[in-house]
């Protein structure tokens, strides 16, 4: 029997409609051509098919064309802005600003900066996980370059105050990076009156394909980021490399699908997914909603669950329910989750963390089953010592 799809905030499966435009810009009777070779119908034609894409992008993000650069996903985002930022800024001061439990994308560009020189100051997380605008206020300082905080936290769903943190940044002069790969296409995003400076996103996450991101660059910036990778001088020079029509096409079919309405209506249904689950679930006891007390974008549920082994746990839940354990292994040991153990969850209980997430093609009623599925199967895995309630 094949699991039930749970884990859409790793990546989504591309929309129909995405893969059919995909489809047109593969070929030599489509739109296959290099969008850089500007002396023929082919390349001008893919160069207008990137530029559509990346038109219904920035329609999305209520921004300018001009202010979206391609990027090969979020990683390649987040490194752009954050190392960029810190080269051409270097002059002004090395102050970084950060917190721990961002994605391993940020974390470890920051780290890699701490090598060279740079001060960070990780900023400790609220224990829902999210970053208080008076923390962030209080680590400002006049040599501060660069902040860097995600928009919707990818393990535990919960969204930091965006608005109140990027006004803090620009009243202080500092530019304010924020990973938004998890934001896109779960809230809405209006990139020209939100207080961000640079964003990171991610095409996979919203039905399009791997291997094509995008970095909002906030045309008021100054200096922009300093290019990482260098070559052709493509994308206003910010990003070199050939533009992968098709990729791009899908970014924006991808994006597209959330017009008319699109966007408020998926919100509702990810939504009903998650209270479907907890339904489903009734009322088992010892289950902590990792998260809580914190505003959550619903399409994302971390639960840890009282008196089961953690491996257990997971080996029994893969065969019904494709979802992500709160665990990274990896060639030696298995150690929980670096989030969730730096916002002091026990190690036993940080072990036995389940994330479900669900997407486009979750079926209310399916995953009320699968909460109840799950129900039982802890109850049978439990050992006998009493789990608080």
């Amino acid at each position: 029997m094949t699991p039930l799809y749970l884990d859409y905030a790793a990546t989504t499966p591309v929309d129909p409609r995405v893969a059919e435009v995909m489809g047109q810009h593969l070929t030599l009777d489509g739109v296959f051509a290099n969008p850089a070779s500007r002396t023929h119908r082919y390349g001008w034609d893919a160069e207008e098919a990137v530029e559509l894409g990346r038109s219904q992008l920035a329609t999305l993000l209520c921004c300018d064309v001009r202010e979206l650069v391609f990027t090969s996903g979020a990683t390649e985002a987040n490194n752009l802005a954050i190392k960029g930022m810190a080269e051409a800024l270097a002059g002004r001061g090395r102050h970084l600003i950060t917190s721990p439990i961002e994605h391993k994308a940020v974390v470890d560009c920051f780290k890699v900066l701490e090598a060279q020189g740079f001060e960070v100051s990780w900023l400790e997380p609220e224990p829902s996980g999210v970053v208080a605008p008076e923390t962030l206020a209080a680590a400002l300082r006049s040599d501060t370059i660069l902040v860097s905080l995600m928009a919707v936290h990818n393990e535990l769903g919960v969204k930091n105050d965006l608005a109140a943190l990027g006004a803090l940044c620009r009243d202080a002069g500092v530019p304010f990076h924020v990973d938004g790969a998890q934001a896109l296409g779960k809230m809405a995003l209006d990139l020209s009156t939100l207080p961000v400076d640079l964003m990171s996103f991610s095409g996979h996450k919203v039905y399009g394909p791997k291997g094509i991101g995008a970095l909002f660059v906030n045309r008021g910036l100054n200096p922009p980021p300093v290019a990482q990778m260098h070559g052709g001088g493509h994308e206003r020079g910010l990003r070199s490399g050939t533009l992968p029509t098709h990729q791009i096409a899908g970014f924006g079919a991808a994006a597209a699908c959330y017009a008319d309405g699109a966007l408020e209506a998926e919100l509702l249904h990810l939504e009903a997914c998650r209270e479907a689950f907890l339904r489903g679930l009734g009322a088992l006891p010892g289950v902590h909603p990792l998260g809580a007390g914190a505003p959550t974008m619903p399409g994302i549920l971390n639960l840890a669950f009282d008196g089961v082994d953690g491996e257990t746990l997971q080996m029994a839940v893969a065969s019904e329910l494709a979802c992500s354990s709160g665990s990274a292994c990896n060639s030696v040991s298995v150690e929980p989750s670096f989030v969730l153990t730096a916002l002091g969850l026990p190690r036993a209980l940080a072990f036995s963390a389940l994330r479900f997430s669900f997407g486009r093609f979750t079926t209310v009623a399916e995953v009320e089953g699968a909460g109840a599925w799950l129900a039982e199967r802890v109850a049978s895995l439990r050992s006998p010592v009493a789990v608080s309630s």
